[in-house]
């Protein structure tokens, strides 16, 4: 199991619940999934590249991404129906944890000048989407031999019923959010 799993069962649960007033520990939001998307735009033109993204998204997430395809045409972007240009991961069970971890704990304090992240991301139903502009803050990336660096979106998708319990799961779960 988890450790961040673990700390969840036995700290974030009776806090929330207390928090809440939730009879039923079922009751307390939790993590469901999380994705992990990288867009690859120039990937129309270097088709090489969307390999590179595809590799450092599974060293980093540690499963294999599925490549996404163009659902339209745009002739503006040279871009045609069914040409690839993204990969995305959908992180669940340990392994979403895992990922959770490492993201909190040892990517985002290695951002320069890093404050927090922004508490408006939320959707409204209690979901957090969160934007990385450099990949080359996850340990498992070598910054020597990247030549182009890319961004990632990656949304935590929670059961939580609003954006003030996600929120409160998140802040629990120790998402360094920004003091305003």
């Amino acid at each position: 199991m988890a450790r961040l799993q673990e700390r969840y069962r036995k700290e974030v649960v009776p806090a929330l619940q207390k928090e809440f007033g939730f009879k039923n520990a079922m009751q307390v939001p939790k993590l469901e999934k999380i994705v992990v998307n990288a867009g690859v735009g120039d990937a129309v033109q270097n088709a090489k590249l969307l390999d590179t993204v595809v590799e450092a998204v599974a060293a980093i997430t540690g499963q294999k991404p599925k490549i996404c395809r163009a659902r339209i045409s745009v002739a503006a972007f040279k871009l045609r129906q069914g040409m690839p240009i993204g990969c995305k991961v959908t992180l669940r069970g340990n392994r979403m944890y895992e990922f959770y971890d490492r993201l909190v704990n040892v990517a985002l304090p290695r951002i320069r000048d890093f404050r927090g992240v922004p508490t408006k991301s939320f959707d409204g139903r209690g979901d957090y989407t969160l934007g990385i502009k450099e990949h080359v803050i996850f340990p498992e990336i070598n910054y020597s031999k990247t030549e182009n660096p890319f961004g990632l979106d990656i949304s935590i998708v929670t059961t939580a019923k609003n954006d003030e319990q996600g929120f409160m799961l998140l802040k629990h779960m120790q998402m360094p959010f920004r003091n305003q």
